[in-house]
This record gives C-alpha cells, structure tokens and sequence, in this order.
C-alpha cells in the first residue's frame, strides 16, 4: 500500500498514541504479526480488521475509510482479471446470448462455490461480487429468449446467496443484507421458490446473528420453498429452523425440525438436487443437532453428536471444524468437564488460526467469557496464554 494509504495512517496514528503493536493487539483482538504486516503494508485489512483498529485507535473512521478505498481498488483488479479469463462469448455484450450461456456460468459458479469450504469469507467476498457483476452485466446488456432469461436470473441469485453469505462470515453485515435481498428479489422473478426460500433462510441466519429472534422469517422461508423443494432442500430449511429456535431457547421445536430433517435425508426420489445444497448430507445433520443441544445446554446430548461427527471432519475445513469444535467446548464446560471444554477450545483457536472469518474469535471470544468461574485454573490459564500468544 502507498504511503498515503492505511498502512502509514496506522503506523502514525499508534506511534502519536505511544502505543506498543502488543497493546494494540490487545485492544483490537489481533495478533502483532498481523498487525505488523497491516503496518508495512504486507497485508491489506479487512472492513473487520479496519473497524477495530480504527476504534482502538480512536482513529474516528479514518482507517476504515482508507481500508475501503483500497478494497474497491482491489475488486476492481479481481474483476478486471474475471473478465480475462471468462470466455469471451460470455462477456460479448449487446449480442445474442447463447441458451448454454447460463449453464457455463452455473458450472463455473458450483466451482467456485466449493472453495467455501477452504477458504474464509474475507478470502472469497470480493471474487464472489465479481461474478455476480459480470453475471449481472450479461442481463442487462445481453439479448436472449425468456427461458434464456430465467436461467440467468437464477445463476444470478445463486451468485448473490454466495457473495452474501461470504460478506456474513467476514462480518459486512450490510453487504450481506443487500445482496440477500437480491438474491430473493432475482429467485422469484426466476420462478424459482426453493431458491426464494434459502434466500430468506439467510436473512434469518443473518437476524439471529444480528440478535434478533428470526423465527418468523425462518417459518416464511419454508413457506415460500417447501411445496416445490427436493428432499435435502427442505432438510436444510428445517436444519436451520432448528437452530434457530435453539438459540430462541425453544426445546420442543428445535426437536422438532431436527427430526423432520433427518427424515428428508432419508427420502427416496428422483429428482436432482440444486448445486447449492452438496454439502448438506447426514454429518452435517448431525452437527446441526449437536449444536443445537448444545445452545440449549443439554450437554449429554450434544457431546456424543459432535464428538462422533467431528472425529471424521478433515482439518482442511478449518473454519467450520473450529466452529464445530467451539460448541463441543461449550457441552463440555456445561457438563463440568472444565479441562476437555479448555482443550477442544484451544484446538478450535490453533485451527482458526489465519483464517478469514470472524466468526470462530467470536465464539472463541465467548468461551472465555464463561471461564470466568474457573479463572484460576492451569487449564483456562492456558487456554488464555494460548490466545494471548495468537494475539502478541
């Protein structure tokens, strides 16, 4: 980053507070080298990182003004580089667009779409707004019959749940939002209602982060999906709902969905199911359930599901499995197994570690909270040092 960048704003900034990159860590919750490499301009911030350093440095939004700048420069790069290396039929505009047009995008799109299981929001966010830009260019400059047309608009929603659910995990909730909003408005133009249905059941999602209850919201996505879903489709919508009424402490209802989507799973058609639920299958079942009773501190029943399921879950899926392993951690301390909750909790901090997401320090962050009665024990002692050790 140029000298008049967030680089040299940071470093003088902290140099007139007269503080450390170690207190600063602290502060803002990032490790130093991390810091440093923001400082000397290695690295370039996220909205995230920017807005805490910006607060910690009482820097009144002139860091995270800078950071945005730069992120609109670098999309500006990623798309320019999409646009070499789609084919050029695709990106002709004004000209007929060819009826395979949308199915070369919806192949790219599930491509590009499984590197969400390596990679952190803050890592694919800008690459996912650039192929729902370029897909959104092809609509509005393309001329194309209205078969031609719905498949694109459904391409483009599927793009837009990707880009959204990407800014979530890197905590943009704003973007998030937006491009959620989209997605739903693009599904129901492309009569496509399951799509319309897993667009609100994001909105949901994004609620129930946001601290609101989300119940009504999850109840209209499947309303609005489930007359015409697939099988693994209305399982997801139920898994969901399920977590949902968890975190709203409702035990009955959480039962209920969990067991509904079980059944969905089991289901025998023959219809083939959206790209967009590959992931969704019988572990992923089972660690919705174990986080689930976990949430409801029912920590006998949490414990035996997540533990099975997680003792075959690769590391390579880092942020999931770290946020998997943070509610393993949470039964355990429920149960009063004070040492295996500090000891899941501190794989799940090793296993975040570099990855772009927020929300695996949140729940690490939240951890910690609850050890405040055992704060004097060798094992949250540990656990402590260990983040701080991360942090400095």
């Amino acid at each position: 980053m140029p000298e008049t960048g967030f680089a040299a704003r940071m470093r003088e900034l902290r140099t007139e507070r007269g503080m450390s990159l170690r207190k600063l860590a602290a502060t803002a919750f990032y490790g130093k080298s991390y810091l440093h490499e923001l400082e000397t301009g290695m690295k370039e911030p996220t909205p995230q990182a920017a807005k805490r350093i910006d607060d910690a440095l009482g820097a009144g939004g002139t860091l995270a003004a800078l950071a945005s700048t730069g992120m609109r420069r670098r999309e500006v790069i990623a798309r320019a580089g999409l646009a070499v290396a789609l084919p050029h039929t695709i990106l002709d505009h004004g000209r007929r667009v060819g009826a395979d047009t949308p199915r070369q995008i919806a192949d790219r799109t599930a491509r590009l779409r499984r590197i969400d299981d390596y990679l952190g929001g803050a890592d694919t966010v800008a690459m996912y707004a650039a192929e729902l830009e370029s897909t959104l260019r092809i609509i509005q400059d393309g001329s194309y019959t209205a078969t031609t047309g719905r498949e694109l608009l459904r391409v483009f929603a599927e793009q837009a749940q990707m880009a959204g659910w990407a800014a979530f995990d890197a905590g943009q909730h704003d973007d998030a939002g937006q491009w959620y909003r989209s997605s739903l408005a693009a599904a129901r133009d492309a009569g496509d209602l399951p799509l319309a249905g897993n667009a609100i059941n994001l909105l949901a999602y994004q609620e129930l982060a946001l601290g609101q209850a989300a119940t009504a919201t999850i109840a209209a996505a499947y309303d609005t999906a489930a007359e015409s879903a697939t099988p693994v489709v209305r399982a997801l919508l139920h898994m969901r709902g399920a977590w949902v009424h968890a975190v709203n402490g409702h035990a009955d209802d959480t039962e209920r969905h969990l067991d509904l989507g079980t059944a969905c799973l089991t289901e025998h058609h023959d219809r083939p199911e959206p790209d967009w639920v590959y992931w969704v299958d019988r572990r992923e079942a089972d660690i919705m359930a174990g986080r689930c009773w976990a949430v409801l501190r029912r920590p006998m029943r949490a414990i035996p599901i997540l533990e099975a399921a997680l003792g075959c879950y690769e590391d390579t899926h880092a942020r999931e499995k770290a946020l998997y392993l943070s509610w393993l951690a949470d039964a355990y301390l429920d149960a009063n197994e004070v040492e295996q909750g500090c000891a899941t909790a501190a794989r799940a901090v090793r296993l975040s570690a570099g990855v772009g997401s927020t929300r695996p320090g949140q729940r690490i962050e939240a951890f910690l909270g609850r050890l405040g009665p055992y704060a004097l024990t060798p094992c949250a002692t540990e656990l402590r040092g260990l983040v701080s050790g991360r942090q400095g």
